[in-house]
């Protein structure tokens, strides 16, 4: 919990004005697609700060984010105001699931798309996948949209290093090119949790989920 209070106040800091020192690890990946008309995901996850991703590295070009919409309304006017400085615009999650909508018709119309992919978020639809021991739910949603419109995707961390500093990693989920739509989805769901489960065994300590994660 005491990590998980650096964090939020590194979030008021960021509100207030403080820029933070970065440094990136695959951050070329972001580059090169961003320099390129189409579409692609980011996915992020409950490890280190995915939200300082935004805060740090500038887009070239506008990207749809997911974010949680159950925060107070300061917190989301300030990340408005934040994320407006990189082209970023926020897409609330809803109960009637209507944001995988909204997402799929940006990656139709060759925009960026930013979501977490380890948590699912009202729907049912979900992979039971090996992490850490035993068999946790994954939500589709994110590896189905990424197998349809077979888009590049990315998995990004924001991991605290120091007290002004955020490393960033970035790494590259390949689509396979064989198999159903399902299948294809599947296997980057397998391929995220496993890039996911090497980041949770290195840095433990900036995993934040505080719910039974392995529950059915």
């Amino acid at each position: 919990m005491y990590g998980m209070g650096k964090l939020v106040m590194d979030r008021f800091s960021a509100y207030a004005g403080k820029r933070f020192r970065m440094s990136a690890e695959g951050r070329e990946l972001f580059e090169n697609l961003a320099a390129e008309p189409g579409a692609f995901m980011m996915l992020g996850s409950h490890l280190g700060h995915f939200e300082m991703v935004g805060y740090m590295m500038p887009s070239p070009r506008p990207i749809k984010v997911l974010v949680y919409a159950g925060e107070t309304a300061t917190v989301m006017q300030n990340r408005s105001r934040m994320f407006a400085a990189t082209q970023i615009e926020m897409v609330p999650v809803k109960e009637d699931l209507s944001h995988l909508f909204i997402l799929n018709n940006a990656l139709a119309d060759g925009e960026i798309v930013s979501l977490p992919a380890d948590r699912p978020f009202g729907s049912h639809k979900v992979f039971r996948l090996p992490f850490l021991g035993a068999d946790a739910n994954f939500p589709q949603g994110p590896f189905i949209l990424a197998a349809q419109r077979e888009v590049p995707v990315l998995v990004a961390f924001a991991i605290k290093e120091n007290r002004s500093t955020y490393h960033i990693v970035m790494r590259r989920l390949e689509i396979p090119q064989e198999g159903t739509s399902a299948q294809r989805a599947k296997a980057l769901a397998v391929s995220y949790v496993s890039i996911l489960e090497t980041m949770a065994r290195r840095y433990p300590e900036q995993w934040y989920n505080f719910f039974d994660f392995w529950a059915e």
